[in-house]
């Protein structure tokens, strides 16, 4: 099956040439790269006007700054391969676990798959306690609504059928695609496993963008994404 690996990105200019060169170097060797770069004023876009992009299949500039949401809309509409991978620019998820990552849908058992921060024996950095606890109630609260039992709901790290993701409707422009995903794939009946994964968490000084307000909009999300099921 082929890889659709698609990398929003906002002011990564420290990290994207290095995301790109992992992404290819990746044991999984058939993958298309789509690249969104939302409406970055860090030199990032420079870069990828340079080598790095040269490196990618395609790449898709937002004028303005839109949101992970809007840069995964317009990513997952240009993907053609089997398999949609959602792979953050900021390197704290690893490209060498895009086939574990994606091996349930490979052989036919899942339409979808969340790679799990919080199973597995995968090395974790150890950073935010409150983090983890907004996650944790985040994720149990949008369990209780859609009745999955993950452990991640807010991983960034996710794999779809093709098929099943472009048929969606992506309507959160920021940070509120994880809740809305969830719960639409959830409402849909599709087939839902998790993985563990490593994670190489970063903190705030070295460019770490998410905070409470985003956790605040997550929780209206649960809420609305929900209330239409």
């Amino acid at each position: 099956m082929r890889l659709s690996v698609i990398v929003p990105c906002y002011n990564e200019v420290s990290t994207i040439a290095q995301l790109i060169e992992a992404v290819r170097a990746s044991p999984y060797p058939d993958k298309e790269l789509i690249v969104v770069d939302d409406g970055s004023t860090d030199g990032t876009r420079e870069c990828l006007a340079g080598e790095a992009g040269r490196r990618v299949d395609r790449l898709i500039l937002h004028p303005r700054n839109r949101g992970k949401g809007a840069a995964l809309r317009s990513g997952i509409g240009a993907a053609t391969g089997d398999v949609v991978v959602v792979q953050d620019a900021d390197l704290e998820y690893d490209p060498n676990e895009y086939g574990r990552l994606v091996a349930p849908i490979v052989e036919g058992r899942a339409d979808v798959v969340y790679g799990s921060r919080f199973m597995g024996a995968e090395p974790h950095r150890v950073l935010y306690f409150w983090h983890r606890m907004g996650n944790g109630f985040l994720t149990l609260l949008s369990n209780m609504f859609t009745t999955l039992n993950l452990t991640d709901m807010e991983t960034g790290y996710k794999a779809f059928r093709r098929e099943v993701i472009q048929s969606i409707e992506i309507e959160e422009d920021r940070f509120g695609f994880e809740p809305e995903i969830t719960a639409k794939v959830a409402k849909r009946k599709l087939r839902i496993y998790e993985v563990g994964i490593s994670y190489y968490g970063r903190t705030y000084a070295e460019g770490k963008k998410i905070d409470y307000k985003d956790g605040l909009r997550a929780l209206d999300c649960i809420l609305m994404s929900n209330r239409a099921r």
